[in-house]
């Protein structure tokens, strides 16, 4: 896929000319692997979300692309969030699963074949200084897992109804582990032509980790954004 008439009408329509400047932060690798999807005239937007306002914005400026891209070349265009829980494995995932749903239906369905094996925990500090009891790290450990899962369902459904207002096709992935690996997955997978992410610099920590012989080109949030100016 061309990268450049994309962010010329983006261009365009926000009225600034050093996008290609300012968004690009790893260019268009020489075998993309999006071959084979335009070819089949359908693209790919991938967008690392949280739910913080630069994803946020990052959703915002891929729901535009997207909305542009349909518009000029009738192409089929699918906006997909990809959504990480980060840490190390947690051994009552299998049991946790069984007794909660934490994830909306259609994702369940739209993701159980890219979910990560393992499931995983943030560290948290709850001020409490003496050892709990083994059987109680465990309800503990099972608690934070059930909050991670219910924020992830309503990050999930935020980026959907933001996605239902450009009407605009959607699909999410809950994934879980580090985030550049995952994100890496998700986009061979379904041979992304786009990578957007809520940052707006070449060092930030994921872009980094995504390393220069990533398959498709990433794009961050412009400078400007910041600036309130957009």
């Amino acid at each position: 896929m061309n990268l450049k008439p994309i962010l010329v009408r983006l261009q365009n329509a926000i009225g600034r000319d050093d996008l290609i400047e300012q968004m690009v932060l790893i260019p268009v690798p020489e075998t993309p692997v999006s071959a084979q999807a335009q070819s089949a005239k359908s693209i790919n937007l991938i967008v690392g979300y949280n739910s913080s306002p630069n994803s946020h914005t990052a959703l915002d400026i891929a729901l535009l692309m997207a909305h542009q891209t349909r518009l000029a070349t009738k192409a089929q265009v699918t906006v997909q969030v990809v959504y990480v829980i980060e840490g190390k494995q947690n051994r009552y995932r299998a049991d946790i699963l069984q007794r909660e749903k934490f994830v909306t239906q259609g994702v369940t369905e739209q993701n159980s074949p890219y979910s990560s094996t393992s499931f995983s925990l943030r560290e948290f500090d709850t001020g409490v200084t003496t050892q709990p009891k083994p059987q109680d790290n465990a309800a503990h450990s099972q608690e934070i897992l059930v909050d991670k899962f219910a924020q992830a369902e309503c990050i999930l459904r935020q980026a959907s109804c933001l996605a239902a207002e450009w009407k605009s096709s959607f699909k999410a992935h809950l994934r879980f582990g580090c985030i550049a690996k995952e994100l890496r997955k998700v986009v061979t997978s379904e041979a992304a032509n786009l990578l957007l992410l809520g940052c707006n610099s070449v060092n930030h920590p994921i872009v980094q980790q995504l390393g220069d012989n990533f398959p498709c080109s990433v794009l961050g949030i412009p400078n400007f954004v910041n600036e309130k100016h957009i």
